[in-house]
Protein backbone atom coordinates (compact mmCIF):
# COMPACT_ATOMS: atom_id res chain seq x y z
CA UNK A 1 0.00 0.00 0.00
CA UNK A 2 1.26 3.31 -0.79
CA UNK A 3 2.18 5.90 1.68
CA UNK A 4 -0.63 8.49 0.00
CA UNK A 5 -2.86 5.95 0.25
CA UNK A 6 -2.34 4.88 4.03
CA UNK A 7 -1.97 8.62 4.43
CA UNK A 8 -5.56 8.99 3.30
CA UNK A 9 -6.92 5.65 4.97
CA UNK A 10 -5.55 7.52 8.39
CA UNK A 11 -7.38 10.56 7.69
CA UNK A 12 -10.40 8.48 7.05
CA UNK A 13 -9.85 6.58 10.24
CA UNK A 14 -9.93 10.08 12.20
CA UNK A 15 -12.90 11.22 10.69
CA UNK A 16 -14.71 8.09 11.57
CA UNK A 17 -13.49 8.32 14.95
CA UNK A 18 -14.38 11.74 15.70
CA UNK A 19 -17.98 11.52 14.36
CA UNK A 20 -18.93 7.90 16.16
CA UNK A 21 -16.91 9.20 19.62
CA UNK A 22 -16.93 13.18 19.72
CA UNK A 23 -18.67 14.83 21.92
CA UNK A 24 -18.69 18.03 20.46
CA UNK A 25 -22.29 19.71 18.65
CA UNK A 26 -20.96 19.58 15.22
CA UNK A 27 -20.61 15.69 15.10
CA UNK A 28 -23.43 14.55 18.45
CA UNK A 29 -25.65 16.83 15.68
CA UNK A 30 -24.52 15.02 12.83
CA UNK A 31 -25.08 11.73 15.08
CA UNK A 32 -28.39 12.91 15.91
CA UNK A 33 -29.49 13.70 12.10
CA UNK A 34 -29.02 10.04 11.48
CA UNK A 35 -30.59 8.76 14.43
CA UNK A 36 -33.77 11.42 13.79
CA UNK A 37 -33.62 10.29 10.11
CA UNK A 38 -34.02 6.73 10.88
CA UNK A 39 -36.55 7.21 13.27
CA UNK A 40 -38.76 9.98 11.61
CA UNK A 41 -39.05 7.93 8.46
CA UNK A 42 -39.84 4.89 11.20
CA UNK A 43 -42.36 7.31 12.55
CA UNK A 44 -43.76 9.15 8.79
CA UNK A 45 -44.26 5.69 7.46
CA UNK A 46 -46.11 4.28 10.01
CA UNK A 47 -48.50 7.69 10.73
CA UNK A 48 -49.29 7.42 6.47
CA UNK A 49 -50.27 3.90 6.93
CA UNK A 50 -52.31 4.02 9.83
CA UNK A 51 -53.70 7.50 7.88
CA UNK A 52 -54.03 6.44 4.37
CA UNK A 53 -55.13 2.48 4.95
CA UNK A 54 -56.68 3.22 8.13
CA UNK A 55 -58.29 6.17 7.88
CA UNK A 56 -57.63 7.41 11.45
CA UNK A 57 -57.50 11.21 11.88
CA UNK A 58 -54.50 12.78 11.75
CA UNK A 59 -53.76 13.11 15.16
CA UNK A 60 -53.67 9.78 15.82
CA UNK A 61 -52.04 8.48 13.13
CA UNK A 62 -49.50 11.06 14.25
CA UNK A 63 -49.50 9.46 17.84
CA UNK A 64 -49.25 5.72 16.46
CA UNK A 65 -46.36 6.70 14.19
CA UNK A 66 -44.52 8.89 16.71
CA UNK A 67 -44.73 6.22 19.68
CA UNK A 68 -43.20 3.88 17.23
CA UNK A 69 -39.96 6.14 16.03
CA UNK A 70 -39.81 6.93 19.75
CA UNK A 71 -39.09 3.92 21.41
CA UNK A 72 -36.45 3.41 18.03
CA UNK A 73 -35.18 6.91 18.59
CA UNK A 74 -34.73 6.07 22.61
CA UNK A 75 -32.42 2.59 22.39
CA UNK A 76 -30.21 4.72 19.28
CA UNK A 77 -29.54 7.83 20.69
CA UNK A 78 -29.07 6.33 24.31
CA UNK A 79 -25.80 4.80 23.47
CA UNK A 80 -24.80 5.91 19.60
CA UNK A 81 -25.96 9.51 19.42
CA UNK A 82 -25.66 10.77 23.14
CA UNK A 83 -23.25 8.18 24.72
CA UNK A 84 -24.91 8.17 28.21
CA UNK A 85 -22.75 5.59 29.96
CA UNK A 86 -22.91 8.48 33.05
CA UNK A 87 -26.60 8.45 33.03
CA UNK A 88 -28.62 5.14 34.46
CA UNK A 89 -30.49 3.24 31.55
CA UNK A 90 -33.89 3.57 33.40
CA UNK A 91 -33.23 7.74 34.99
CA UNK A 92 -32.55 8.21 30.96
CA UNK A 93 -35.73 6.36 29.89
CA UNK A 94 -37.55 8.56 32.23
CA UNK A 95 -36.26 11.47 31.22
CA UNK A 96 -37.04 10.24 27.50
CA UNK A 97 -40.61 9.44 27.92
CA UNK A 98 -41.09 12.89 29.38
CA UNK A 99 -39.17 14.45 26.65
CA UNK A 100 -41.03 12.02 24.01
CA UNK A 101 -44.57 13.02 25.64
CA UNK A 102 -44.14 16.94 24.43
CA UNK A 103 -42.74 15.74 21.23
CA UNK A 104 -45.72 13.19 20.85
CA UNK A 105 -48.49 16.48 21.90
CA UNK A 106 -46.03 19.38 19.49
CA UNK A 107 -46.23 16.40 16.39
CA UNK A 108 -50.13 15.18 16.80
CA UNK A 109 -51.14 18.76 17.66
CA UNK A 110 -49.50 20.66 15.55
CA UNK A 111 -49.61 18.07 12.78
CA UNK A 112 -53.40 18.98 13.31
CA UNK A 113 -53.48 22.10 13.15
CA UNK A 114 -51.02 22.67 9.80
CA UNK A 115 -53.09 20.26 7.71
CA UNK A 116 -56.36 21.72 8.81
CA UNK A 117 -55.11 25.39 8.47
CA UNK A 118 -53.65 24.36 4.19
CA UNK A 119 -56.21 21.64 3.02
CA UNK A 120 -58.39 24.28 2.03
CA UNK A 121 -55.38 26.47 0.63
CA UNK A 122 -56.67 27.50 -2.84
CA UNK A 123 -53.41 28.51 -4.16
CA UNK A 124 -52.79 24.92 -3.54
CA UNK A 125 -55.69 23.42 -5.31
CA UNK A 126 -55.10 26.06 -8.24
CA UNK A 127 -51.27 26.58 -8.88
CA UNK A 128 -49.82 23.62 -7.27
CA UNK A 129 -51.79 20.72 -8.76
CA UNK A 130 -54.52 19.47 -6.89
CA UNK A 131 -52.72 17.79 -3.79
CA UNK A 132 -54.80 15.63 -2.46
CA UNK A 133 -55.36 15.08 1.44
CA UNK A 134 -53.08 12.17 1.54
CA UNK A 135 -50.11 14.94 0.35
CA UNK A 136 -51.12 17.69 2.03
CA UNK A 137 -51.03 15.31 5.54
CA UNK A 138 -47.63 14.03 4.33
CA UNK A 139 -46.18 17.78 4.13
CA UNK A 140 -47.73 18.93 7.26
CA UNK A 141 -46.42 16.00 8.85
CA UNK A 142 -42.92 16.72 7.51
CA UNK A 143 -42.90 20.30 8.27
CA UNK A 144 -44.20 19.81 11.59
CA UNK A 145 -41.52 16.80 12.69
CA UNK A 146 -38.51 19.36 11.19
CA UNK A 147 -39.47 21.84 13.51
CA UNK A 148 -40.35 19.74 16.83
CA UNK A 149 -37.44 17.28 16.26
CA UNK A 150 -34.61 20.46 15.89
CA UNK A 151 -36.43 22.28 18.82
CA UNK A 152 -37.70 20.53 21.16
CA UNK A 153 -35.90 16.97 20.91
CA UNK A 154 -32.53 17.39 20.15
CA UNK A 155 -31.70 20.57 22.28
CA UNK A 156 -33.66 18.41 25.33
CA UNK A 157 -32.00 15.36 24.52
CA UNK A 158 -28.57 16.83 24.31
CA UNK A 159 -28.92 19.04 27.60
CA UNK A 160 -31.28 16.98 29.67
CA UNK A 161 -32.25 13.04 28.75
CA UNK A 162 -28.84 11.71 27.94
CA UNK A 163 -26.87 13.85 30.51
CA UNK A 164 -26.57 13.62 34.50
CA UNK A 165 -28.70 16.30 35.55
CA UNK A 166 -29.57 17.00 39.35
CA UNK A 167 -33.09 15.46 38.74
CA UNK A 168 -31.86 12.15 38.46
CA UNK A 169 -31.36 11.21 41.81
CA UNK A 170 -34.78 12.01 42.86
CA UNK A 171 -35.83 10.67 39.59
CA UNK A 172 -33.95 7.22 40.69
CA UNK A 173 -35.65 6.96 44.04
CA UNK A 174 -39.61 7.80 42.60
CA UNK A 175 -38.50 4.91 40.30
CA UNK A 176 -37.21 3.00 43.53
CA UNK A 177 -40.40 3.21 45.34
CA UNK A 178 -42.30 1.37 42.10
CA UNK A 179 -39.46 -0.88 41.74
CA UNK A 180 -39.22 0.14 38.30
CA UNK A 181 -36.04 -1.07 36.88
CA UNK A 182 -35.09 -3.01 40.04
CA UNK A 183 -34.65 -6.70 40.39
CA UNK A 184 -34.64 -9.11 43.11
CA UNK A 185 -31.38 -9.28 43.33
CA UNK A 186 -30.43 -5.64 43.79
CA UNK A 187 -32.80 -5.33 46.26
CA UNK A 188 -31.09 -8.17 48.15
CA UNK A 189 -27.78 -6.49 47.23
CA UNK A 190 -29.13 -3.06 49.02
CA UNK A 191 -30.11 -4.35 52.19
Amino acid sequence: MSKARKGAKAKLGKVKDKLLNSDGLFFTLMRSSVSSQVCGWIDTLCAFLAFSLLHLTPFLSTAIGAFIGGVFNCIINYRFTFHAYGVEWRTALFKFAFVWAGSLLLNSFGTQVVYYFVKDWQWLQDEVATISNNGTFLAARLFVALMVSLCWNFLLQRHFVFRSTRLDPYIGRFLDIFRIGKTARQDKDRD
